[in-house]
């Protein structure tokens, strides 16, 4: 983390995500598979991608405030901590119960911002709140595992998180053009919104919102140190390219 962190400094990135949940897991990584595709009459050989397998780990087995210590002391850019529970697409194995002591250490060590889940049992999200003493800015946070519906609804699902945090971020599932285009429209209606909002997508089409977010007037854009063709795929960019992309467009 502490050298992805590294990396993404020197690309120019403004913000430097930590996903604490994943300290809970060790990544394993599948075995290389070579594919062979034929085209223009010649057979090409390439590797396939394989996503990782995460392995849960028990609780007791990471020192929390020893790590937080270390992101203090060894990222340069504001950080940004998340805790992401396996309800909304997240790594963290542990009880509910857990992950909020996770993100109340996390508030406490002064960390810049952090996200909420905005599904957080209102009592819960109330005391997290209330430690940040405006200090820790608040990003709140759905990630909703089915395509949307209409841009209309998307909007409306904003609307009914304002207030909630200083960024509302919204992530849905996509599948192509159809429903990034109703993400696109949400961004585009949204554009001109006193909410601070980061709509965006995980599958194909989802980096739709990335590519274009200074047309859109987004205020957060999430970008990955990782490369490779299966980011396209997965509705997610490269911070590099997505730079590039950006000075292509004119965007900056």
């Amino acid at each position: 983390m502490l050298a992805d962190a590294a990396r993404a400094t020197a690309v120019g990135a403004d913000l430097c995500e930590v996903r604490l949940d994943k300290l809970w897991v060790v990544e394993k990584k599948p075995d290389p598979v070579i594919s062979e595709n034929e085209g223009s009459g010649k057979r090409a050989r390439r590797p396939t991608f394989i996503p990782s397998e995460f392995l849960p780990q028990s609780f007791e087995s990471v020192d929390l405030i020893n790590a937080l210590s270390a992101f203090k002391g060894g990222i340069d850019l504001p950080v940004v901590m998340t805790c992401r529970p396996t309800r909304q697409g997240g790594f963290f194995p542990g009880s509910e119960e857990q992950r909020i002591l996770v993100l109340q250490a996390a508030i406490e060590s002064g960390v810049s911002w952090v996200d909420l889940e905005v599904d957080i049992d209102k009592k819960t999200r109330a005391g997290l709140i209330s430690l940040t003493n405006g200090k820790t800015k608040i990003i709140s946070s759905a990630h909703i595992d089915r395509e949307p519906e209409s841009a209309n609804d998307i909007v409306q699902e904003i609307e009914d998180m304002e207030g909630s945090g200083e960024i509302i971020k919204l992530c849905y599932a996509t599948s192509g053009r159809n429903s990034a285009l109703k993400l696109f429209e949400a961004a585009w209606n949204l554009r001109e919104s006193d909410i601070n909002t980061a709509i965006m997508g995980i599958g194909s089409g989802g980096d739709w919102n990335r590519i274009h977010a200074p047309l859109l007037s987004q205020n957060l854009v999430y970008s990955t140190m990782e490369s490779g063709s299966h980011l396209s795929s997965q509705g997610r960019i490269n911070a590099s390219d997505l730079l590039i992309a950006w000075d292509m467009l004119e965007y900056c």
